[in-house]
């Protein structure tokens, strides 16, 4: 019976590796959960269509010229399929479906919060953060911003402070800009390379990083800590809010279930096998401090050493 038991979630795990391998299947499989999600998404409450639709339905010319940076170089990582999308993050339509797609898919982690689960995500980061960083930063930089949903929550917890927005795509940008023109946000969205930012030495007091570490390759997220480090000002701090790799969420996951994850998520492995405490240290931080704020998620914030 045992053998039994471990043997079919390997069986299922490689039966879709399988079909994920063969192009025809793969898309066909990628859309079948994209129709999945779009309705249940529309049945709770979010509309799915009808906001996607108003968002083609700008001309965006003049906010994609704005918001790209023309001297971008893109690391290699970058220029692969992300959630679905062949074109991963360098395409309208992962733009405009950002915030929907956030609103549905967290609706699963608390089954009484539906379309509210992205909010009380959000919301649950931001009191761990407010309970463990004792003084209000005046400076706060949200690496990885993309639309600017956790920016402008990051607005919203400290109103008096100054807030940029930094992300790799354009295209998450200019719609970031548009949606903070529409809130009469004053807001500064750089895109850059989170490595690299040119952004001056200890010109922040906070860095957030919200559910971007899981897309990276442990390479670039040792990079980009060292950045952080680099841009905080003494006694300044980073957050993190990711998935939780120790979560009883992802270790009682069936494991085909888990390899449907993998598929639009190409760098999970590398950083579920990351030690992010040793990271944090090796990279000029304080052991740091890792506070479960979800059933699948945690908040790590560590502080600038000396």
């Amino acid at each position: 019976m045992t053998a039994a038991t471990n043997t079919a979630p390997g069986m299922a795990s490689r039966l879709v590796n399988g079909i994920l391998a063969i192009k025809p299947l793969a898309s066909l499989a990628k859309h079948q959960a994209r129709q999945m999600m779009i309705k249940r998404a529309e049945k709770m409450g979010v509309p799915w269509t009808s906001e996607v639709k108003t968002l083609q339905g700008r001309d965006w010319t003049q906010d994609l010229a704005q918001a790209q940076n023309p001297q971008i170089t893109y690391p290699d990582y970058y220029l692969t399929s992300f959630h679905g999308y062949d074109e991963g993050d360098l395409c309208w339509l992962a733009a405009f479906e950002l915030e929907v797609a956030a609103r549905a898919v967290h609706a699963k982690i608390w089954p009484e919060a539906e379309a509210q689960g992205d909010a009380k995500l959000r919301q649950s980061y931001h009191d761990i953060v407010k309970a463990q960083i004792p003084h209000t930063p005046q400076t706060i930089l949200d690496l990885g911003c993309s639309v600017g949903l956790s920016t402008f929550t990051l607005q919203a917890l400290y109103p008096q402070a100054q807030v940029t927005g930094l992300d790799l795509s354009p295209y998450f940008l200019a719609v970031a800009n548009y949606r903070a023109q529409q809130r009469q946000a004053n807001i500064n969205w750089v895109h850059t390379t989170a490595e690299s930012t040119g952004l001056p030495d200890a010109s922040f007091d906070l860095v957030s990083i919200f559910l971007m570490c899981h897309e990276l390759p442990q390479s670039a997220t040792r990079k980009i800590f060292a950045e952080v480090r680099r841009v905080l000002r003494p006694g300044g701090h980073i957050a993190i809010m990711d998935m939780n790799p120790q979560s009883a969420a992802y270790k009682k996951m069936p494991p085909y279930i888990l390899t449907l994850l993998k598929s639009t998520e190409p760098y999970l492995d590398q950083y579920f096998a990351l030690d992010i405490e040793q990271a944090l240290v090796e990279a000029g931080f304080q052991t740091p401090s890792i506070t479960q704020n979800s059933p699948r998620h945690r908040t790590v914030i560590a502080q600038v050493s000396g």
